[in-house]
């Protein structure tokens, strides 16, 4: 039985009850009146605190994917770029993944990490070569890092990662340091929820990687993962060790896409019923080649049509939600789908343990890779072709170093007023950037944009500090917030 409020997963990911939403959602799909009303409902609207949006339910949502009337699909995606302007204006949140271990006891038939592969050459950093690797990536002007580890409690028990963690945020080399560390580990207990929180993480990254417990099951055959359950309810295992802010993803290939988007929505339906916050992030990663994968052996592939629908119907369902998008995806894709609802990318990205220090920017290793990288830009370049299409490349860690996070951060979201903090600190953040990294054409374009955009800033007195903190930056001083 569907109940949202559970702590079971077949529970509140209830089989029955994603099947019925897909066939009502079938047999809506051409039910113009019925979508117009959804349409309505999920409009952002003026109150007294600000902009609001409803949001929908992912029987709702579910209606407006199978939508199959042209127009009304176009209406739905300047819906999700209204929605997206209002909470997340055209800043863009940078960061860069770093592997720290493909040690691994799982057998995941989709990652080339998995325990049969022995080809694959195992890899875990020392302290040393993590602070090599932090070195580099401070080196490109990363402030933020998502770590990922393989599961394995002997080579990557959880006192390594935490060791890790401390490493990370110890450096501080020439004008870098990194400010803000989210983890993308294996579904743990609450006692290490409670340390990875007391370690200072900012978001806790879990993917999902299947709502559908059948397949879920054959894909994970054996190792700890194999547990659907288990994993499944992770993410309340986590917010009841404190982590305030916990990141929801499927990887779309694995099963059909209509599942699994109805599985993601009810899950951020029973994080916001149980915990009072839904998820701070969500990702939409898609299955891609790596060493002994072979992406074509899945038939639940979606093309790029049905991607950027994705995204879209997942920004009007859930508007206070971070969207992500990483490298998997090339630079025509993520141009597409960053006003449909992305407020996040990675940048620079390699995907190889080890991969950073050493190479030079056109180099990689690929050995250790997890997945092929298909956005191979320096994150110089990233940060250029961002600003060349009007968005606003973002460093900033603001809200998780002053405490907004949880439902603080999310009263401030639902009302569209973290803006009124996010846009300065992004033009700050992105000023160290252009100072202390930036190539001379990043460099001029960025500037430019930032004359343009520090207008926009409606507070006089926020104003008058921003403008002060630009000059204090390009003077030699770093970090400045609200």
């Amino acid at each position: 039985m569907y109940d949202v409020r559970s702590l079971k997963a077949e529970e509140f990911i209830n089989d029955e009850e994603i099947l019925d939403t897909l066939a009502y959602a079938e047999a809506n799909k051409n039910n113009r009146e019925l979508i117009e009303e959804i349409l309505e409902k999920a409009a952002p609207k003026k109150t007294g605190k600000g902009v609001e949006c409803a949001g929908l339910s992912h029987r709702e949502a579910s209606v407006l994917l199978a939508c199959d009337i042209p127009e009304l699909n176009e209406k739905m995606y300047s819906l999700a770029r209204e929605i997206k302007e209002a909470f997340y204006g055209n800043r863009i949140v940078m960061f860069a993944p770093l592997y720290l271990s493909n040690y691994c006891v799982n057998q995941c038939v989709y990652c080339p990490y998995h325990i049969q592969n022995k080809e694959i050459p195992r890899k875990k950093l020392t302290q040393e070569e993590v602070r090599n690797e932090v070195i580099a990536l401070q080196d490109m002007g990363h402030k933020r890092l998502a770590i990922e580890s393989g599961e394995d409690p002997v080579n990557n028990p959880i006192e390594y990662i935490l060791e890790c963690i401390k490493t990370i945020y110890s450096i501080k080399h020439k004008n870098g340091e990194i400010r803000r560390v989210n983890v993308n580990i294996a579904a743990t207990t609450v006692e290490n929820y409670r340390k990875l929180h007391d370690a200072g993480i900012g978001t806790y990254i879990l993917f999902q990687e299947t709502y559908h417990k059948e397949s879920y099951e054959k894909l994970h055959p054996a190792g700890p993962k194999h547990n659907y359950a288990y994993h499944t309810e992770a993410m309340d295992r986590a917010m009841e060790g404190g982590i305030d802010d916990v990141g929801l993803g499927v990887l779309f290939g694995l099963d059909k896409y209509k599942y699994e988007f109805a599985g993601l929505l009810m899950h951020a339906e029973h994080l916001e019923a149980v915990h009072g916050v839904g998820p701070h992030t969500i990702s939409v990663p898609r299955i891609k080649r790596a060493a002994d994968i072979d992406p074509n052996v899945f038939d639940n592939s979606i093309d790029d049509d049905i991607f950027a629908k994705i995204i879209a119907c997942i920004r009007i369902a859930v508007p206070y939600t971070g969207m992500i998008i990483s490298t998997r995806e090339n630079e025509e894709c993520r141009d597409r789908v960053l006003g449909l609802g992305v407020s996040q990318i990675s940048g620079g990205s390699r995907t190889s343990v080890g991969g950073y220090a050493g190479y030079s920017a056109e180099e990689r290793p690929h050995d250790t890779e997890q997945f092929d990288v298909s956005d191979q830009r320096s994150l110089d370049e990233v940060v250029k072709w961002l600003i060349d299409t009007g968005h606003i490349p973002s460093f900033c860690t603001a809200c998780y170093r002053e405490g907004r996070t949880g439902d603080r951060f999310m009263s401030l979201c639902k009302v569209g007023q973290i803006q009124n903090c996010c846009h300065p600190n992004a033009l700050m953040t992105l000023q160290e950037f252009l100072e202390d990294y930036a190539s001379p054409e990043t460099k001029a374009a960025g500037e430019a944009l930032i004359a343009r955009e520090i207008n926009k800033v409606t507070n006089p007195k926020v104003l008058e500090r921003a403008i002060q903190n630009l000059k204090d930056i390009k003077n030699g001083k770093r970090d400045f917030r609200f």
